[in-house]
């Protein structure tokens, strides 16, 4: 409990002074008396935290108990890139064409299926074979967030067959922790990896806090199969910082701050990478 005076001893006497209840010869010893005894400087100022001492890529491949999280780790430091392009065109044609433009400098290509005017098991063999070509993998961001079973099914099978050509996908923990159980069930057999949203970089979103604590909490206890975060600014979960071996992927990146319609939030690379503590930017 801090305790405030409600009249300071300064303010006292200048009234005292201004009505001739005490001399000025009083006054000013008063004054200095206040001065040299003065203890009190205020709240003392908090040390800052010591940021977490960051281990270089290839060092938390090591770490890394997923084996497509310890690749993209690998694949990060051979390149010597964090940078994943996010592939949102319509048209699958124009997916290949960036895929293929990017390639050489990207350690992960972020595809929408869904959004594409067309599918197939060719255009997903050929987006395979530039991702081989120029040493990146593929993370379809779905955003599973339905029961286990129906995930299964969603995943594994259906009209694109995700599980099948995507090294990465994702999910919102919403339905409980059986989400990673029917994912893995699918992608750990073919060695994928899957990143769960902890928090998302649009205005007004209800993904954090404690439900972001709670996400934290899963991954590390499914590091086999969940390979990392989708997030924003781990720097101040309250979880603390995360097991190395687990990937910080932040989405909303560009050369100036800002946002648009729709409500998504901008950041820039320096203050995602240096000051929030993110391994990957997603951009485009």
């Amino acid at each position: 409990m801090s305790l405030h005076s409600g009249l300071t001893l300064s303010f006292i006497l200048e009234v005292l002074e201004k009505h001739n209840l005490v001399s000025a010869e009083v006054a000013g010893n008063v004054r200095s008396f206040i001065a040299a005894n003065q203890t009190f400087t205020g709240a003392a100022a908090k040390a800052p935290v010591p940021k977490p001492k960051r281990l270089p890529y290839g060092d938390r491949a090591k770490e890394a108990k997923n084996p497509m999280g310890r690749r993209l780790l690998e694949t990060m430091a051979r390149k010597r890139t964090n940078l994943s392009v996010a592939a949102d065109y319509t048209s699958a044609e124009k997916v290949l064409e960036l895929a293929e433009a990017v390639g050489p400098h990207i350690c992960c290509l972020k595809t929408h299926v869904d959004q594409y005017d067309a599918w197939s098991d060719s255009i997903a063999t050929r987006l395979q074979e530039i991702a081989k070509k120029h040493d990146f993998v593929i993370f379809e961001d779905r955003k599973f967030a339905d029961i286990g079973n129906t995930v299964v099914a969603q995943y594994g099978a259906g009209v694109y067959k995700i599980a099948d050509w995507s090294d990465i996908t994702n999910a919102h923990l919403v339905p409980g922790t059986g989400i990673i159980d029917g994912l893995k069930s699918v992608g750990a057999p073919k060695g994928r990896g899957l990143l769960l949203l902890a928090e998302m970089s649009s205005k007004g979103t209800l993904a954090k806090g404690q439900y972001t604590t709670e996400v934290a909490k899963a991954a590390e206890q499914n590091q086999d199969f969940v390979m990392g975060f989708i997030s924003v600014d781990p720097s101040k979960w309250e979880s603390g910082p995360t097991p190395p071996g687990l990937v910080h992927m932040t989405p909303g990146v560009q050369l100036a701050e800002g946002g648009d319609a729709l409500g998504q939030q901008y950041n820039t690379p320096s203050r995602v990478i240096g000051e929030r503590g993110s391994d990957v930017i997603i951009v485009g």
